[in-house]
């Protein structure tokens, strides 16, 4: 699809998810890239639902299924299979970054916080959809900088119940950070604060 495309779109299929993750989906992507979602195994979204947005804020919606071998039940923990906490919180963030996307943000994202979480359940082998809700509050780009930021509180269902609250979540977009070149060395092989 084109980028004009892309932005005008309001739910994406898993092909699309995986083809955004691995930098494939669109054909006139920006030089400076957009923030895109991580590849399996990391990436914990199936299916965007819902996207839209209303002035400076908006909501994502996205779905993922469970996977009864899914990698994080084969070793957290043994004899007592749960998805980690952290990898729905992850999801959040990822969908955020998402959501940056598609407003126009450009460049690499970054997850920069929450102020609050909560978990009052859990994500088990035999779970069969997980349902991801974030009402963004605030998305800005910065002229100064090219950078961009959201920030969306999230909710995580399984199989209808909600089971974690994430407050606040925020996302960076920032430009000249790729680490493109990986494996070999270069000016971005190197992590630790970002503004130096």
């Amino acid at each position: 699809m084109t980028y004009a495309e892309f932005l005008q779109r309001t739910a994406f299929s898993k092909a699309e998810v995986l083809g955004l993750a691995h930098g494939t989906l669109i054909e006139d992507a920006p030089a400076d890239g957009l923030p895109s979602l991580p590849a399996p195994p990391m990436l914990m979204v199936d299916r965007i639902v819902e996207a839209e947005h209303r002035g400076p804020q908006g909501r994502i919606a996205a779905e993922y299924d469970v996977a009864i071998d899914a990698w994080f039940f084969q070793c957290h923990f043994r004899a007592d299979p749960v998805q980690p906490g952290c990898l729905g919180v992850d999801a959040i963030w990822q969908l955020i970054g998402f959501y940056a996307a598609l407003r126009g943000a450009q460049g690499a994202g970054r997850a920069l916080g929450a102020k609050e979480i909560e978990f009052s359940g859990q994500i088990r082998p035999y779970n069969r959809l997980v349902r991801y809700e974030i009402d963004i509050r605030r998305y800005a780009e910065l002229a100064e900088t090219g950078a961009a930021i959201a920030i969306g509180t999230g909710r995580v269902l399984v199989d209808g119940e909600p089971i974690y609250l994430v407050k606040d979540a925020k996302v960076g977009i920032f430009k000249n950070i790729r680490y493109a070149d990986y494996p070999l060395p270069s000016a971005h092989s190197v992590g630790g604060i970002m503004a130096r």
